[in-house]
């Protein structure tokens, strides 16, 4: 802003030009301030005990003439504070990294308090008026920096867990290989063929495919995976225990059939197993095929589980459509218990009802087991449990249904004979 030409000020700019005691000159320019230098003091007491001790300490300049950035110098040296320490402009110390600024009501700014980011929120700087929040795939570290989460899944490379299972099931498959090839060179002897030779083959190889099923439950999950794990163990699964209910009923038809003039004898025969075998396994695929064509599973990224990892998993897609699945395997073994158990006592030496009830009982009470334990477990943890409740229950029908069978048929060979499994069912009937 510049003055008029008969302003006194443009006439106090042109005759005030002088140097003051320090030698510095004392004038003023056209917008009529004071262009000079001046010195930044301060007042110190020198001495409390005596108010006179005081002095006049030059601590700075201000220059006029100079840029902006340069016209203030202060020297931090020849500052003098009362009793030496430097007072603070803030009734609140600084908050640090991690935390944020929460201002107190109706009092001035410069007074807050300092509260923690929340979880999953960083702050990078001090006094920090706000917390950002992380991306899902970042957690904070120490809450003033965002690190990528760690990924987690049943891994053969990360986790010792995974190799014993896999293990495991390789033994497990190797056993009932064994004993595949122990019924099928023993397939004329009277223990086989009484309890139908091709219904305990279709058992073994489903239990050997059960076992194989187990893999598809780890390493990095995919599509193919994921869609293949649940439905093709529910549908192998259920060819086995369709394969007991077909043990079963045939054993309770032949005891029927004994009995002179009854009409379960044209009852008997292969056509009437093949079919239960192949209607309630038919169902089991037909609930599988449904529950892919209208939500099938899928792998996720779970970022919401834990703060500091990513749980690398299958979704089922539909918790109804699985639930109907496990439901439907449960409800066979819950049928080929319960005529198991009604035909444990029938008169026949071959009868393998009471093995086919144990192992129903452990079935069952596997999977029952396995509901309240996939409830309440996370992560990776889920995915164990259903391999726990696969292996544990295949491992039942071996040694209930055919771990006997194998002793006698290599052990006790003597007792493979009919005359002795007559004789055994002669004395059975004479003690009732």
């Amino acid at each position: 802003m510049r003055f008029n030409k008969d302003d006194p000020r443009i006439f106090l700019s042109k005759i005030i030009h002088f140097r003051d005691p320090m030698g510095d000159e004392v004038y003023f320019n056209e917008k009529g301030e004071m262009a000079t230098n001046y010195l930044i003091r301060n007042f110190a007491v020198l001495n409390y005990a005596n108010d006179n001790s005081y002095a006049f300490i030059n601590f700075g300049k201000f220059i006029t003439s100079s840029t902006e950035e340069k016209q203030l110098n202060i020297s931090q040296t020849r500052l003098f504070w009362k009793h030496g320490k430097i007072p603070v402009s803030k009734c609140s110390k600084d908050c640090p990294p991690g935390f944020r600024r929460v201002m107190k009501r109706g009092i001035h700014k410069c007074c807050f308090d300092c509260a923690k980011c929340s979880k999953g929120e960083i702050s990078n700087d001090t006094d920090s008026l706000t917390c950002q929040r992380c991306s899902e795939d970042l957690w904070p570290n120490d809450m003033n920096k965002c690190v990528p989460k760690l990924i987690e899944f049943l891994s053969y490379t990360d986790d010792t867990t995974v190799l014993a299972v896999s293990i495991i099931s390789i033994l497990l498959f190797v056993k009932s290989t064994l004993i595949l090839i122990i019924f099928i060179l023993f397939r004329d002897t009277p223990i086989v063929r009484a309890n139908n030779h091709t219904l305990s083959l279709i058992l073994l190889v489903s239990i050997m495919l059960s076992f194989l099923c187990v893999f598809l439950f780890l390493d990095r999950p995919t599509h193919v995976t994921c869609m293949l794990r649940q439905t093709s163990f529910g549908i192998i699964f259920s060819v086995a225990i369709s394969s007991i209910l077909a043990k079963t009923i045939m054993v309770y038809m032949a005891f029927k059939a004994t009995k002179p003039g009854s009409s379960w004898r044209r009852l008997i025969g292969v056509r009437i197993t093949n079919c239960v075998v192949f209607f309630c396994s038919f169902i089991q695929v037909l609930l599988s095929i449904i529950w892919l064509s209208t939500s099938p599973p899928f792998p996720e990224m779970n970022t919401h589980l834990y703060q500091d990892k990513i749980i690398f998993q299958c979704n089922e897609g539909s918790m109804l459509a699985f639930s109907i699945h496990l439901g439907y395997m449960g409800l066979l073994a819950a049928i080929s218990f319960v005529i198991a158990f009604l035909a444990r006592n029938l008169p026949d030496s071959f009868n393998e009802a009471k093995n086919i009830t144990f192992s129903m009982l452990v079935v069952c009470s596997v999977w029952v087991a396995f509901i309240p334990s996939y409830m309440s477990v996370t992560g990776k943890n889920t995915v164990l449990v259903e391999i726990f409740s696969i292996i544990s229950s295949c491992v039942g029908i071996l040694g209930c249904i055919f771990y006997p069978k194998c002793y006698i048929i290599v052990l006790k060979s003597e007792l493979n004979t009919k005359s002795n499994l007559a004789r055994h069912v002669h004395d059975k009937r004479k003690v009732k």
